[in-house]
């Protein structure tokens, strides 16, 4: 086993020793010939003793004698060859009883096979038998979604069951996010570069691109952030921190760097002896922290993240920030300036108390006006819990006939209200309501009705005014509560 000669530093400080570095230097093997990409790490419990294993699909030196590895620790326990270039390997269960040990798939030439107890047990061929009823339904579901573009990465989210969403980088520069219900993709990503990457960070796309840039987008196509890189991007793939809830992106780069993002923000660059071509995090061994990386001359590289590591944004030095240091432009002292410090020294008192007087009547007039909003029922919302009412005006179109929307909710939990009367007051030189009084029908708790009338503009000067809209309860004089709406002008008057 060779030493480490790898270092790490945090995104704005200086190169740091071991006892500053966040990672512990387990394992460093240049001679390791181990050829694989990201897709092709795969990290399980295979025997369901605790101990994690670290399966491989190596392409082989130069491509050539694909094999199936697995790793405990540093060393290679078991080695099989494979008929074609490995594509992806992924772990899952395939059984409910204890001990659940997850079984191995492994994408290869046009098969997937799958291996139990690493004994390969089910190879699925490109076109396959006639599956299961059920899966066939599956698949025609799934068939039904169509690409412009061949993909190359994909990343989903959810469950199939419920809801999902899946998103597809293709050949042709684009990415394609579809939904469960969707035959087509619903929104598109147009890329300037081709993209060499696609990790999902919670509800962000993190997608690297040719132009050596890592850009964040929304899962409807907005884009957040563009981070420059200082070399190509390698590969890529998600560093995820269970104990600490943390998520960031992993990219390795042709320069022999791996750097960790939040979002656009660096927490953590580390340094290899060879350019990495492939990264996985995860629990290996009995370590729940363990970054894998291999590198372009077949090199293997085991790190452990210290228990006591935080990613912090912009590194962590410890101490004041530099711009602390820097010297602010402060701009000389002129007369006026000395004159009002004198002033405010002498009269600091007086000051003081006029400004107290001036907040004290702020909050009087505050309260008195609330008091009246109350008891006039100004507000659009009930101030009674006996009548718990809400309120909310729309006004559509251009004029001279417009749309008035009255949407009122019962805001209460269980109790119905009925007997509500609705009473709409203006100005009658300009405005004419066929509907300007009528009754409510009954409100369930929870639920928003519309209640629509139409209001005609009958000035032609552009002139507009406000509608009062009070709710009433029948027998009462007093509104429950009410609304002011102001009308715009109408536009087809002042065209014509």
């Amino acid at each position: 086993m060779a030493a480490a000669s790898s270092s790490d530093y945090d995104g704005c400080g200086a190169e740091s020793n071991e006892a500053n570095s966040k990672w512990l230097d387990a394992h460093y093997d240049p001679m390791a010939n181990v050829h694989t990409f990201s897709a092709c790490l795969a990290l399980a419990d295979l025997h369901g003793d605790g101990e994690y294993k670290l399966v491989v699909g190596d392409l082989g030196p130069g491509g050539q004698q694909p094999r199936l590895k697995v790793l405990k620790g540093p060393l290679v326990m078991t080695e099989s060859p494979l008929p074609a270039l490995p594509a992806a390997a992924a772990t899952f269960l395939m059984e409910q009883h204890e001990p659940r040990t997850p079984a191995l798939a492994l994408a290869s030439g046009p098969c997937v096979y799958v291996y139990k107890n690493l004994r390969p047990y089910f190879k699925f061929s490109l076109p396959q038998l006639p599956p299961n009823p059920l899966e066939q339904d599956l698949w025609n579901q799934a068939k039904e979604m169509s690409l412009p573009s061949v993909p190359v990465f994909l990343e989903v989210s959810g469950q199939f069951d419920v809801e999902f969403r899946l998103a597809a980088a293709c050949r042709n520069g684009n990415i394609y996010i579809l939904r469960r219900d969707s035959k087509h993709p619903k929104y598109c990503i147009e890329l300037s570069a081709q993209p060499v990457g696609l990790i999902r960070v919670h509800k962000v796309l993190v997608v690297g691109s040719t132009q050596d840039s890592l850009h964040g987008f929304t899962h409807k196509g907005k884009k957040l952030w563009t981070v420059q890189m200082p070399a190509a991007i390698l590969t890529m793939n998600l560093l995820e921190q269970h104990s600490r809830g943390l998520q960031a992106v992993m990219a390795g780069l042709a320069n022999g760097e791996v750097r960790i993002y939040r979002d656009k923000a660096l927490l953590n660059v580390i340094h290899t002896p060879d350019a990495v071509t492939s990264l996985c995090f995860g629990r290996y061994g009995r370590e729940d922290n363990t970054l894998i990386m291999t590198t372009r001359g077949g090199g293997l590289i085991i790190k452990i993240l210290k228990r006591t590591a935080v990613f912090v944004e912009g590194g962590s030095e410890v101490g004041p920030p530099p711009a602390q240091a820097m010297k602010l432009n402060v701009p000389r002292k002129t007369r006026l300036y000395v004159d009002q410090t004198l002033r405010e020294r002498e009269a600091g008192t007086a000051m003081h108390r006029a400004f107290q007087t001036d907040l004290y009547l702020l909050r009087l007039r505050a309260a008195r006006a609330y008091l009246q909003a109350l008891e006039s029922s100004l507000s659009p919302v009930s101030a009674t819990a006996r009548e718990p009412l809400k309120l909310h005006a729309v006004v559509q179109g251009l004029g001279p006939t417009f749309k008035l929307t009255l949407h009122l909710q019962n805001t209460s939990t269980a109790r119905p209200v009925l007997g509500l009367l609705v009473c709409c007051l203006y100005n009658e030189a300009l405005y004419s309501l066929p509907r300007a009084f009528f009754k409510v029908p009954l409100l369930v708790p929870g639920l928003n009705y519309p209640l629509e009338t139409f209001v005609e503009s009958l000035s032609n000067k552009g002139i507009s005014d406000i509608i009062k809209v009070l709710v009433l309860r029948e027998g009462q004089s007093a509104p429950l509560l009410s609304a002011h709406v102001n009308m715009p002008g109408s536009e087809g008057l002042a065209a014509a």
